[in-house]
């Protein structure tokens, strides 16, 4: 990957399988700590895309954290502006909005609180406990929206 190209980290062929695995398991309801099944359409094929998540409340508001960077599901949510979550029976349709990199901070600092044991070997070695600084210096590496449900 070139330095101008967006940071990125590809799943393995592991991942992708135990991913599938985990999605199926959220679409049952048995998601794990939150996670859920996220179901964006694809920015070319229109074809739903279907990816576990783990949605993240900050402040009283819902956002979506891209832990492996500007990943496919990122790039589609970017064109698509929405999608679903589903955790079991509960399928919440919903907006996004991408926020700019200054107004991170908070919500990645409580992500890395929640989720840092599973993700943090995306962030660089950025932990919750890491400086301001720190935080503010990943944050173009990691998307995240706020998702507005609206059903």
């Amino acid at each position: 990957m070139s330095s101008s190209s967006p940071f990125y980290i590809k799943s393995s062929p592991m991942t992708v399988r135990v991913n599938g695995i985990v999605g199926r398991l959220a679409r049952l309801g048995l998601g794990f700590a939150g996670s859920a099944e996220l179901s964006v359409p694809g920015r070319k094929s229109g074809k739903m895309q279907r990816i576990p998540v783990n949605p993240h409340t900050c402040e009283g508001e819902q956002y979506l954290v891209s832990a492996r960077g500007h990943s496919q599901w990122v790039r589609n949510m970017r064109v698509a502006g929405g999608g679903e979550l589903r955790a079991g029976r509960k399928a919440r349709v919903f907006t996004a909005v991408e926020l700019p990199d200054e107004e991170k901070l908070p919500i990645l600092r409580t992500y890395l609180e929640k989720w840092g044991w599973e993700v943090k070997q995306y962030f660089a070695g950025v932990t919750a406990a890491s400086s301001d600084e720190e935080i503010l210096a990943i944050a173009p590496d990691h998307p995240v929206f706020r998702i507005t449900v609206t059903n």
